[in-house]
């Protein structure tokens, strides 16, 4: 590969994870303020009744999606660009199967609504989740294609942006217009609706398949749909187990304290978006070497960017649960829980990304199995006793299984080693600030809102301080540069 080449795939790369981690953090932000939005307009139970909803269709959704938005991914980059339109009408079969099950269960809607929902209009509001599960896996789809057929730009702005900040404006709108959970979860649904328009728009045409291309679209895809169904059920498994086995309050508490535990993962999601293709490209030319240096870099700057974040979530955990108010408080030790857990998940980086573009489908389905399996027997176990924490606790466990068992498949599949001397002095150097840092705060204010506003004083202090220093505005300038592959010449 020529110089010119090597320069312009980083320059590529580096502009689609800049891209990557703005729309990460606005979604994230975002996603933040409906969670903010559903707490305050609609209380414990109230939230709990529509986090119960919104976890219905996520899981059902994902099934029915049949791996097919993670077959676009893999297969896109692997193909020349005429052979695109071919991939779409394969990939776009799952619609069909929502449809159909969006009828049964708009037929079963009374005793699905009985069995997960102590609210007044469980029918009405199980038979709208239903209806929405074609457009959920419609936009699903077709946003995967537009994810791997144009720049990171368009995919961003249409799933990180306006997804994201449609839904807390439309949620307002119905709550000042009276509506209750019904109308609400309608204005969570509708964006989807309108981006899965826009991306049709934006695929353009399709065309015929060719004969040869369904069976190894689909053996990537099949294996890939447990294994996407079972990450979509991680978090939203407790919230169902949770309203089932406890209260709707009790739910709804769980789901929040869950909000906090994912929006510290928008490092990881951001750096997915731009790095995905660039790993199946990598891996499907046999460059495992190069591939792994991509994920040692990339995991580097995710636990540099996110572990500060989950050590103040664990030490502050009171005062981040204030803001959804009094009936949330009850939350603080689940978070604590998840947050720690969450060390560990975005501590081995992005080896489920690595799994898939490799074609190992198979192996994270193994993973992603044990996790969830343990998370569930761990709910029963837990959650009549403890309710909040009991799932937390289980969603911990689960996590951490899932993610041990993913990084021992990813190390065999690269055959290079994951981790470094450099990512454990960035994680020792991270827990030694951070923990420095909530020392001062706890010996300041405490686990409230002043010992909080102290710490993150002493971090953005410390961060300001830190760019006068010539090595750390270099490093900074290579942050996203340093995650594009390593080129060697052909």
């Amino acid at each position: 590969m020529t110089a010119l080449s090597s320069a312009t795939e980083t320059r590529r790369i580096t502009r689609s994870g800049a891209i990557g981690l703005a729309g990460a953090a606005v979604n994230g932000a975002f996603g933040f303020v409906l969670t903010t939005v559903i707490v305050r307009a609609f209380g414990a139970a109230g939230s709990g009744a529509l986090f119960t909803v919104i976890g219905l269709v996520t899981i059902v959704g994902a099934v029915c999606c049949l791996g097919a938005d993670t077959g676009l991914m893999w297969a896109i980059p692997r193909r020349d660009r005429a052979e695109v339109a071919r991939l779409l009408p394969i990939a776009a079969l799952p619609v069909a199967l929502a449809a159909v099950v969006a009828l049964a269960g708009f037929v079963a809607a009374g005793p699905i609504g009985r069995a997960l929902l102590d609210d007044p209009q469980s029918t009405a509001l199980v038979r709208l989740a239903f209806a929405g599960i074609p457009v959920i896996v419609a936009a699903t789809v077709l946003l995967a294609g537009v994810r791997a057929t144009r720049p990171a730009g368009v995919y961003v702005g249409v799933q990180f942006f306006f997804v994201p900040i449609a839904r807390p404006v439309l949620m307002v709108g119905a709550v000042v217009a009276g509506g209750g959970v019904l109308l609400g979860f309608t204005g969570w649904l509708l964006p989807l609706a309108v981006a899965a328009v826009v991306a049709l728009v934006l695929l353009g045409s399709f065309r015929r398949p060719h004969p040869a291309d369904w069976r190894p679209f689909w053996s990537f895809a099949l294996p890939r749909a447990a294994s996407v169904a079972i990450d979509a059920s991680s978090m939203w498994v407790g919230v169902l187990l949770t309203g089932a086995l406890a209260t709707q309050a009790e739910a709804g508490v769980f789901a929040a304290v869950g909000r906090y535990a994912l929006a510290g993962l928008l490092i990881m999601q951001g750096l997915r978006v731009a790095i995905a293709p660039q790993l199946s490209r990598l891996l499907g030319a046999g460059r495992r070497a190069d591939a792994a240096e991509v994920y040692r870099r990339t995991t580097l700057w995710i636990v540099v960017l996110s572990w500060p974040a989950y050590l103040l979530l664990a030490v502050f955990a009171p005062a981040f649960l204030r803001l959804f108010g009094s009936p949330f408080a009850a939350g603080a030790s689940a978070l604590v829980v998840l947050a720690l857990a969450m060390l560990v998940n975005v501590g081995v980086g992005l080896v489920q990304t690595v799994l898939l573009m490799s074609g190992n489908s198979r192996s994270h389905l193994a993973a992603t199995v044990a996790g969830l399996a343990l998370n569930v027997a761990a709910c029963i176990a837990l959650i009549p006793h403890l309710g909040a924490l009991g799932a937390a606790i289980a969603w911990s466990l689960g996590i951490v299984c899932e993610n041990v068992l993913a990084a021992v498949f990813a190390r065999r599949t690269l055959g290079e080693p994951l981790l470094g001397s450099a990512l454990v002095r960035a994680a020792a150097a991270v827990v030694l600030v951070a923990g420095l840092a909530s020392a001062a705060g706890l010996a300041a204010g405490g686990r409230g809102l002043p010992g909080l506003g102290v710490a993150v004083a002493i971090l953005a202090g410390g961060c300001l301080a830190s760019l006068g220093s010539g090595r750390v505005r270099t490093l900074l300038r290579g942050v996203l540069r340093s995650v594009a592959a390593r080129e060697v010449p052909s």
